[in-house]
C-alpha cells in the first residue's frame, strides 16, 4: 500500500549526533579524544522529546551518519554505540527511525568487517523503502569516498542502485529521495574535491544517474553546518548537526515536507522545534489533500 500516493506528509532528517565529538573538538584531539559525551546525549534526547510531540506526526526520523564519534576498534565506540540507542529508544514508537553509515561509523576507509559490524548493530548499510507512493534510497557514501579496502561491496551497491532507479522509473513513483553521509557537494557540482564532499569524477557519474532517474534531493550531513545548491532539477541538501557544530548553525533538525509537486524543507533548532514545534504554513501544506 506504501506505492500508492495518499497526499502530503513530512519525515524528521537529523545528522551527526557523533556521541564524542565536542570534548575531542574543544581539546583539539579528533583521532584520540572523545572520552565524554554528556552534551551529546542531552542534545540527543532534546531532538527526540522535540519530534515526539509534533503533531502531526512524522512518518520517520532518519539520521544521516556519525552517530558516533570513535571510529571502528577504538576504545570508546561501545559505550557512545549503547549510550545513544538507550537514548533513541525513547522515541515514539510510531516513528520508525532510520539509519544512514558515517565515516566514523564504518571508518573512512571501509572494509567488509567494519560494515559487517554496522550492519549488526543498527542494520543494512544500504536499502530502499517506500512511503506513501515515495521511493526513498539509503546509501554507503564511504562506498564512494574510499573503496579500496572491499571494492566488491562498492560494486554490488551500484549494481542494486541502478535496479532500483530503473524499478523506480517502471513504478512511476512521485519522489525519489536520496539520504546519504557525504554531500555530492556543498555548494556547487563543479567544486574542487575536499574532506566534505565526494569526489568530482564519482559526484559528476552520481549526479547524472540521478538525474536521468528523476531524483528530486539528497539529503546528507558529514559537514556540522547547513549547506546545499542545485543541479539540473536535483537538490544537494546539508543539514548541520544534532551535535557538534562546526559552523554558525544551532544544533538542530530538518523538517520535510513532501507533497506532490515538490519537497519543502526547513531547518529549526532543538530550541525551536521543542518549543514551537511546525510553523503555519508547513502545517497547511500537510492538510491540503492533493
Amino acid at each position: 500500500e506504501e506505492y500508492e500516493w495518499k497526499g502530503p506528509f513530512y519525515f524528521i532528517q537529523g545528522a551527526d549526533p557523533q556521541f564524542g565529538l565536542m570534548k575531542a573538538w574543544a581539546i583539539g584531539d579528533c583521532d584520540n579524544g572523545g572520552d565524554e559525551w554528556g552534551e551529546e546525549i542531552k542534545l540527543t534526547e532534546q531532538a527526540v522529546q522535540a519530534i515526539n510531540k509534533l503533531n502531526p506526526k512524522p512518518k520517520f526520523f532518519v539520521l544521516c551518519g556519525d552517530l558516533i564519534h570513535g571510529m571502528p576498534g577504538t576504545q570508546w565506540r561501545k559505550d557512545q554505540e549503547e549510550d545513544l540507542k538507550k537514548v533513541l529508544q525513547n522515541t515514539d514508537r510510531d516513528i520508525p527511525l532510520v539509519f544512514v553509515s558515517g565515516n566514523h561509523d564504518i571508518g573512512n576507509t571501509p572494509t567488509r568487517e567494519t560494515i559487517e559490524d554496522y550492519c549488526k548493530n543498527w542494520g543494512d548499510d544500504y536499502f530502499s523503502f517506500w512511503v506513501g507512493g515515495v521511493l526513498f534510497l539509503v546509501l554507503n557514501s564511504q562506498l564512494y569516498f574510499d573503496s579500496s579496502k572491499c571494492p566488491d561491496l562498492r560494486q554490488a551497491q551500484d549494481v542494486w542502485l541502478n535496479g532500483q532507479l530503473a524499478a523506480a522509473e517502471e513504478r512511476k513513483c512521485r519522489h525519489v529521495i536520496v539520504f546519504q553521509h557525504i554531500p555530492l557537494f556543498l555548494r556547487t557540482p563543479e567544486e574542487e574535491n575536499d574532506y566534505f564532499n565526494l569526489e568530482k569524477s564519482v559526484r559528476q557519474e552520481i549526479m547524472e544517474k540521478f538525474h536521468k532517474a528523476g531524483v528530486k534531493a539528497v539529503f546528507s550531513g558529514h559537514y556540522h553546518r547547513n549547506a546545499g545548491g542545485s543541479h539540473r532539477g536535483l537538490e544537494m541538501v546539508v543539514s548541520s548537526a544534532i551535535g557538534c557544530q562546526l559552523g554558525e548553525d544551532e544544533h538542530g533538525l530538518r523538517v520535510v515536507v513532501v507533497t506532490a509537486e515538490k519537497i519543502v524543507h526547513r531547518y529549526y533548532s532543538l530550541n525551536e522545534l521543542s518549543s514551537q514545534g511546525l510553523d503555519k504554513d508547513l502545517v497547511d501544506m500537510l492538510a491540503k489533500q492533493n
